[in-house]
């Protein structure tokens, strides 16, 4: 295999929940016995203006119904608590001494989470005033629905693509490298990653949203598991909604309401890092869920293509950090 060496979960095996370390408690946020709606769990790195901003989204769109919160940091220099406080005076805030990554971060909140419903939440999205109260009555009439996204849109207003999308096999992975699925955005053929040829404002089944904002029922956590932390930064989301969908829950893109998604606000503070994250999900996730399902030829391909892609992009970064210092 390749320099990853992930190990590989057999499908029997999931994330398990271990009991729970009670963060409200250890964390001192108020509002620790309200009923809540929605837990909401944010996973904070290195972006204080854009939490400040989303937290003060969140109080405004919670004013109707109770909701906790649970701001994970990841051991970012620049948090500001007390700033956090000030924009969401009911958070729980957790400071990790070290960055555990997202998954085993977003873990942390979602373990103690006691509302009807978990929601992953970037720091760096704005939520629209009503869009906790459209999501929350969308999975209520909804029952046969695990997971659900909004309407995500970038902050030129166009829609973020990963919002909704197919898994990647590597057939459609072939279509998007080749960038057919940009030169046909309107082909049910080559753009099925990104479902292009949906229309943005249509309710549809879809296999993944990103992970900035989807909103879980509480019971996938005890049926599916948690997030596998061996993900760092990309692919949770895509590796959760797999297990969820295949545990035959649907898996919706449900634009009744639109969130902003200013996007790749801590990711771009190092370029290397997030190239060589998303590329080990990549190897990861294809390990786990379709190695054994293709002939050999097929995988080494799949492999020897997300390697040259990394390399690449990695090139690239370092020639734009020369020039930056130059």
């Amino acid at each position: 295999m390749n320099r990853a060496a992930l190990p590989i979960l057999r499908d029997a095996e999931r994330v398990q929940v271990p009991a729970s370390g009670d963060l409200r408690a250890r964390a001192g946020g108020a509002g620790a016995h309200a009923p809540a709606a929605v837990s909401i769990v944010v996973v904070h790195y290195e972006t204080p203006a854009e939490l400040v901003d989303c937290l003060r989204s969140v109080a405004a769109a919670s004013e109707a119904m109770p909701v906790e919160v649970f701001v994970i940091d990841n051991a970012s220099p620049s948090f500001d608590a007390a700033a956090v406080t000030r924009a969401l005076p009911t958070a729980n805030v957790v400071r990790n001494s070290t960055n555990v990554g997202f998954a085993r971060a977003a873990n942390q909140g979602l373990r103690d989470a006691s509302g009807r419903y978990l929601l992953l939440l970037n720091p760096d999205t704005v939520l629209a005033p009503e869009s906790l109260e459209l999501m929350v009555e969308y999975m209520d009439a909804h029952p046969e629905v695990g997971l659900a996204t909004a309407r995500l849109i970038l902050a030129d207003g166009r829609l973020d693509l990963a919002c909704r999308r197919s898994f990647p096999t590597p057939v459609r992975s072939f279509y998007r490298l080749t960038l057919l699925s940009r030169v046909f955005p309107k082909s049910r053929r080559f753009a099925q990653y990104n479902l292009t040829y949906l229309d943005e404002f249509a309710e549809a089944d879809i296999d993944a949203p990103c992970g900035a904002f989807m909103i879980v029922r509480t019971q996938i956590r005890e049926q599916v598991g948690l997030l596998d932390e061996r993900y760092f930064m990309y692919g949770e989301d895509l590796d959760w909604a797999y297990r969820i969908k295949h545990a035959g829950w649907r898996v919706m893109y449900a634009p009744v309401t639109t969130v902003t998604h200013l996007k790749h606000a801590s990711s771009r503070k190092s370029r290397t890092t997030t190239i060589r994250a998303f590329h080990d999900a990549m190897r990861l996730f294809y390990g786990r869920w379709y190695e054994a399902r293709y002939p050999r030829i097929v995988s080494w391909m799949t492999y020897g293509a997300i390697n040259i892609r990394e390399a690449l992009e990695l090139a690239s970064a370092r020639i734009s950090e020369r020039r930056a210092r130059a």
